[in-house]
């Protein structure tokens, strides 16, 4: 005997509910300790750029480029990259690799963000940075947990996968590509 259509429905919707849960732990984690400690500026690591911002921006600039690479291998699966009509055994592992890769560079600019700056509410661009910041991870790791739930729809895992891409594209444009264009962006 089979079990009834309802339950893995209902399973699967358990499943991303506690991810959800998750995700939003996560977000207002990072938000709740960033508010209640704020930085002084102080870099704790710059690695081999000349100063904490040049490293942050720069470092997610090329997460940002990443990102570019996931968006087009994510649609090559899906079949929906234009002149693309079967994506190549490889690109499933550029995918991932690609995601680990970006993420990866991400970390060490949140961890200036939220260590050395805090969650600042001034102007509105910061604070739009800092919340998207937040969410971004948050985002990040209900995608992650979704990926192991079994029986989701098809539409779930490139909408998540498009909210982090769109959320990592909202924390660079209102941080490296301001500091980049001079403050101008």
């Amino acid at each position: 005997m089979g079990e009834s259509p309802a339950v893995p429905r209902a399973s699967w919707r358990w499943a991303l509910a506690a991810a959800t849960v998750a995700g939003v732990a996560v977000a207002a984690a990072l938000g709740a300790y960033a508010d209640a400690h704020p930085g002084d500026g102080a870099p704790l690591l710059t690695l081999w750029f000349t100063d904490m911002l040049a490293m942050k921006a720069w470092l997610s600039t090329a997460a940002v480029s990443l990102l570019l690479v996931q968006l087009a291998s994510a649609l090559a699966m899906y079949g929906q990259l234009p002149g693309v009509r079967e994506a190549p055994g490889w690109v499933g592992l550029l995918h991932r690799w690609s995601g680990v890769a970006a993420f990866g560079l991400t970390l060490p600019v949140a961890f200036a963000c939220v260590w050395s700056i805090g969650l600042e509410d001034d102007p509105a661009r910061v604070l739009v940075h800092s919340v998207a910041g937040c969410l971004f991870y948050g985002a990040f790791t209900v995608k992650m947990l979704a990926l192991r739930v079994r029986g989701l729809p098809p539409v779930v895992l490139p909408l998540l996968g498009g909210s982090v891409v769109a959320l990592l594209a909202l924390v660079w444009s209102t941080s490296a590509l301001w500091y980049l264009t001079g403050g101008i962006a």
